[in-house]
């Protein structure tokens, strides 16, 4: 069997997820939550990690986590290991707790940290008897989908906010911040500037929020690498160079390749329009203003600070909405479906 690749960075950020083995609850009670809490707060004592964000789920938890010495394996083994012993004995159990070993993405915090902890955020609502399950996004991304009424809405809110077994409530001010919990440097990533930590706070429930009104969060995992990677061209390109593995044992090795930067995104997209950027940058719903921005945020990884400054300075708002709306008419127009088919093709897919 095929060994996971794992990149360990000093500094390195990572989105680790833990499932139960054949999908079964590794948390049943409050106590076993309360449990995992303690660890969690014992772990980044023992290893120095530094945890930005988690959340914890009757059979599974996601955790932000930042490795300042470069020790992700020997940190998860330990969490992994003791909570496993613990959950065993207390409910007079044997064998495996969890499927596999856990899942590491290595992620750039500048670009990823602010939308990956949003994604870790809303795990409590974003299930089928909310309307926000994968099917329901789904729908809602491609246009189809239909309008949250006021009633759930109101029920998506009240569960995010009162949902105890994640770092939301400390993030937004409605809970203690547990000592070993780091929000600091996430909320710095918002549009607040030089704010106020208050003022960070409010924009970041904003962020987070409008997504539960609205039922569409772009999903982070569309500009994943290899299953590995979450970042930006440059980014991919120094951490291919840290994977330590054999190729042939390893198929994921084989899929790390160098992403195209965003001058040459726009490039690709002039020769196709036939025009040069600068022409059509600033037109409003442009279609090749549009892919640019699609192929850029989706598949290069680029952050929207850096994609709102490319067009001219506008709000992140503005990047998303184009975006989500070239998305939609994917959906609906076959020949550009076709161009961006092709780009994605010549751009993404025989890069070495």
């Amino acid at each position: 069997m095929a060994r996971p690749i794992r990149i360990e960075v000093a500094g390195g950020w990572y989105h680790v997820t833990a499932r139960g083995n054949e999908r079964r609850a590794i948390f049943r009670d409050e106590a076993d939550r309360r449990r995992w809490l303690a660890l969690g707060e014992e772990w980044v004592g023992r290893f120095g990690v530094r945890v930005h964000a988690y959340v914890l789920m009757d059979n599974h938890y996601h955790v932000l986590v930042e490795t300042p010495e470069a020790n992700l394996v020997q940190a998860m083994q330990w969490l992994q290991v003791s909570y496993t012993v613990w959950f065993n004995h207390r409910h007079r159990r044997v064998g495996h707790l969890f499927q596999g070993r856990y899942k590491a993405i290595l992620v750039e915090a500048d670009s990823a940290a602010w939308e990956l902890s949003r994604y870790v955020h809303l795990n409590p609502v974003r299930v089928r008897g909310l309307g926000l399950d994968k099917t329901a996004q789904l729908r809602e991304r491609v246009g189809v989908g239909t309008p949250p009424g006021a009633r759930t809405v109101a029920e998506r809110l009240e569960r995010l906010r009162k949902y105890p077994w994640s770092s939301y409530r400390a993030y937004v001010g409605l809970a203690d911040r547990p000592k070993w919990l780091t929000t600091h440097a996430v909320l710095q990533q918002g549009p607040g500037g030089r704010g106020s930590d208050a003022e960070h706070r409010q924009a970041y429930r904003r962020y987070v929020e409008e997504a539960v009104r609205a039922g569409v969060a772009e999903s982070p995992w569309q500009r994943l690498e290899a299953q590995l990677l979450l970042g930006g061209a440059e980014f991919v390109r120094r951490m291919k160079r840290r994977a330590r593995g054999d190729a042939r044992e390893q198929p994921q090795l084989k899929r790390l390749r160098g992403r195209p930067d965003f001058p040459q995104i726009v490039a690709a997209v002039e020769r196709v329009k036939g025009e040069n950027w600068a022409r059509f940058r600033d037109r409003h719903g442009d279609w090749g203003r549009d892919v640019v921005l699609y192929l850029a945020r989706r598949r290069g990884g680029v952050r929207l600070r850096d994609l709102a400054l490319a067009i001219g300075g506008v709000d992140y708002g503005s990047v998303q909405t184009a975006v989500h709306r070239l998305g939609r008419r994917l959906t609906q127009n076959q020949q550009l479906r076709n161009i961006v088919t092709r780009l994605e093709t010549q751009l993404f897919d025989n890069e070495t």
